[in-house]
């Protein structure tokens, strides 16, 4: 974070100084909710979760080196305490606000989004700070980490690790952000209306990515409009001054620039589009390659992605695009795609063991979407071996609400379509039951299984080398152990 003295600080959230705090110290490291990453000149964040609450360990926090702590209620140390805070109704359904503190977790939630905003419009006017803000059903942290590489190539970069893309990562993103900062990359995620538009009042973008209205999330939502609705905030956050990267392959996303005062910039897989692909191609484990072309350049360049699936190709259009609104080259922006390497744990991570079996870990989440996405990348990868089988190990996927059964359904329907072999379903869940079942009326052979260790023994028994395995689900079926379990074997590496 940028250094702020206390009393700054407090006057950012609206607090009152407390537990014999110096009014002057400095908080010159980082902003942590976190006790264990606590250094000397840290600012300490007491969130009141539903398992561990901040304020207990507020003094191990000081004795860390915390110049304060930032606090609900009174903790007997330095401290800052916050103004109480309502729960604001657009986060009353967050997992951040569940439990018998939930008050005390939107005030000192409401205090670090201030803090945030006071440090990105400190950023803005001295150092001319570009926030991206990037939203989407399917693809926003692959795209995020995209970005993330090609903003590099113009300055310092911050983007969140993984998907910390809620209402706690988002600020704490923000007040990453130092004296060096040149880009803040944002992940925006939204479980309903207005949502997007609050990520934006902490830290205001001027530069927003549409990638795609899908069907994730569509439970809470209700319908795609509505979807369409809650994404579109991003762009009419954006000033007139700013500019909107949109998705022309996306009707949802494209009838977006009505929305915004911004700058409109299309992309597009297929053309015509400020920014299209041509001569895509798939290599042997579907890393894709392509002709990258900005309209109005008479030359296209090379790309070469070194990230799996061909749906990474929208995405890396759409960091193209940001890239050279930052005054990149497009020469420079095209290879800055092809240095990147997968930052994000357990998305389309893949790797082939010592006896040539591939495992294509894509267990961080799973919807619709990205779901087929999965699978095609599975067939493509397989199909082109001899004497291979493919295995798609996979759990159900979640808040998709009254269309999760025909959602889960459907993906029997492409497996079946994409000529996917074997099929492990994990999970006793009604949506695991659907899928495992409507897979066995296809003719895929399926197995269930109710646990990732009782998958990884079934799996790894019967693979052959040359196989590839692909694990995906949501979040909450914590899959990736099976990707562990697979390459944790004596022959993996």
């Amino acid at each position: 974070m940028i250094q702020l003295n206390v009393t700054e600080i407090a006057q950012a959230v609206g607090g009152t100084l407390a537990g014999g705090v110096d009014p002057a110290a400095m908080v010159t490291s980082s902003v942590e909710f976190d006790s264990r990453k606590i250094t000397p000149g840290s600012l300490f964040v007491a969130l009141p979760g539903q398992r561990v609450d901040g304020h207990d360990f507020a003094g191990a926090a000081v004795e860390a080196g915390a110049v304060a702590v930032l606090a609900a209620h009174d903790v007997g140390v330095p401290a800052i305490i916050v103004p109480a805070t309502e729960v604001p109704a657009s986060n009353a359904d967050a997992f951040a606000m569940a439990g018998d503190k939930a008050q005390e977790m939107a005030s000192v939630l409401a205090a670090m989004g201030k803090l945030a905003r006071l440090v990105i419009d400190k950023c803005v006017a001295e150092q001319q700070l570009t926030v991206v803000g990037v939203t989407g059903s399917a693809g926003k942290t692959s795209t995020k980490d995209l970005l993330a590489t090609v903003l590099a190539r113009a300055g310092e970069t911050v983007a969140p690790p993984g998907s910390f893309n809620n209402e706690i990562g988002h600020p704490y993103t923000a007040l990453r952000v130092d004296e060096q900062t040149k880009f803040l990359v944002s992940e925006m995620s939204a479980r309903g209306i207005g949502h997007i538009a609050h990520l934006a009042e902490i830290a205001p973008p001027s530069i927003g990515v549409v990638l795609n209205v899908g069907s994730a999330h569509l439970g809470e939502f209700g319908s795609r409009e509505n979807i369409a609705r809650a994404k579109g905030e991003l762009v009419e956050a954006l000033p007139k001054q700013g500019l909107a990267v949109l998705n022309a392959d996306d009707e949802f996303v494209s009838a977006m620039a009505s929305r915004t005062a911004a700058r409109v910039v299309s992309t597009s897989l297929s053309g015509p589009a400020d920014f299209y692909a041509t001569d895509i191609r798939l290599d042997e484990v579907a890393r894709a390659s392509f002709r990258l072309h900005h309209k109005g350049e008479p030359q296209s360049y090379p790309v070469k992605l070194q990230v799996f699936g061909e749906h990474q190709v929208s995405n890396a259009l759409a960091a193209a695009a940001v890239g050279v609104a930052a005054g990149l080259s497009t020469a420079e922006v095209a290879d800055a795609l092809s240095s990147h390497r997968n930052a994000s744990a357990n998305r389309m991570d893949v790797r082939t063991r010592e006896d040539g079996v591939t495992i294509i870990n894509d267990s961080y989440n799973a919807n619709p979407d990205s779901m087929r996405a999965g699978i095609a990348a599975l067939a493509y990868t397989a199909h082109g071996r001899v004497e291979c089988t493919s295995w798609a190990v996979l759990g159900q996927m979640g808040e998709l609400g009254e269309d999760a059964v025909a959602e889960h359904e459907a993906v029997a329907e492409v497996l079946e379509k994409m000529r996917i072999d074997r099929l492990v379903v994990v999970g006793v869940d009604v949506n695991s039951h659907v899928l495992a079942t409507s897979a066995e009326q296809r003719g895929i052979t399926t197995m269930t299984v109710d646990s990732a260790d009782a998958a990884v023994n079934v799996v790894d028994r019967e693979l052959r080398p040359g196989d590839v395995v692909l694990v995906k689900a949501s979040n909450s079926a914590r899959l990736w152990r099976v990707a562990e379990g697979l390459l944790g074997t004596p022959n993996a590496h």
